[in-house]
């Protein structure tokens, strides 16, 4: 049986001084070892080049990196907001759009789950900890482990999502100052953070 092929979308940075494209190592591994074989989307590829890539995968994970423009939101600006990419929102919001359309399999993992949400017609806050009244640390120090487990997620009983973890609530770790605020009409939430905030869709 082959392995389906995943398309990874992947962050533009440097490395050494030069142009690159970053990848987290822990996405390429947990997908190989669920049966997957990653391959890179970029939005340094050329038109044909993006689509001949995207008519061969089975699936797209969208990963995480910096903020969405709060301009393809209608967001309120915030001194918070950083690593801004218009080339990977367009590059994203294009592949997700096709995906839709075409009913391929997706999934969005922090930036990736807001890009989900804004791309299907969805708005985010800008900054949780300035418009949200909240206790929960919903932003951890980038010095963070990942593997820190900041705070209870319950996930909405006889959903898709509970079905695969296999109980209502289970820890998270939580790295993200941004959140969806209105959900895409095409989405449903299906889990939440202790203060209400929507953590899947």
């Amino acid at each position: 049986m082959p392995f389906p092929v995943i398309g990874v979308t992947a962050p533009n940075g440097t490395h050494l001084g030069h142009p690159a494209v970053l990848l987290m190592r822990a996405y390429v591994q947990v997908l190989v070892e669920a049966g997957a074989t990653p391959v890179l989307l970029s939005s340094c590829q050329s038109g044909e080049s993006w689509r001949s890539l995207y008519e061969r995968v089975d699936g797209i994970l969208f990963s995480g990196g910096g903020d969405i423009n709060p301009a393809r939101f209608h967001g309120k600006p915030h001194p918070s907001v950083h690593n801004v990419d218009d080339e990977r929102d367009a590059f994203e919001f294009l592949l997700l759009q096709e995906a839709a359309i075409d009913k391929k399999p997706f999934l969005g993992i922090c930036r990736g789950f807001q890009v989900v949400n804004v791309g299907l017609g969805g708005t985010l806050y800008t900054d949780i900890k300035t418009q949200v009244h909240t206790k929960v640390k919903h932003r951890n120090s980038s010095r963070t482990r990942r593997s820190y487990l900041a705070h209870e997620m319950k996930a909405v009983a006889d959903s898709h999502l509970s079905g695969i973890v296999g109980q209502a609530a289970f820890p998270v770790n939580s790295m993200h100052h941004q959140g969806a605020k209105e959900v895409a009409p095409s989405l449903k939430p299906v889990a939440y953070a202790p203060d209400g905030l929507v953590e899947g869709l």
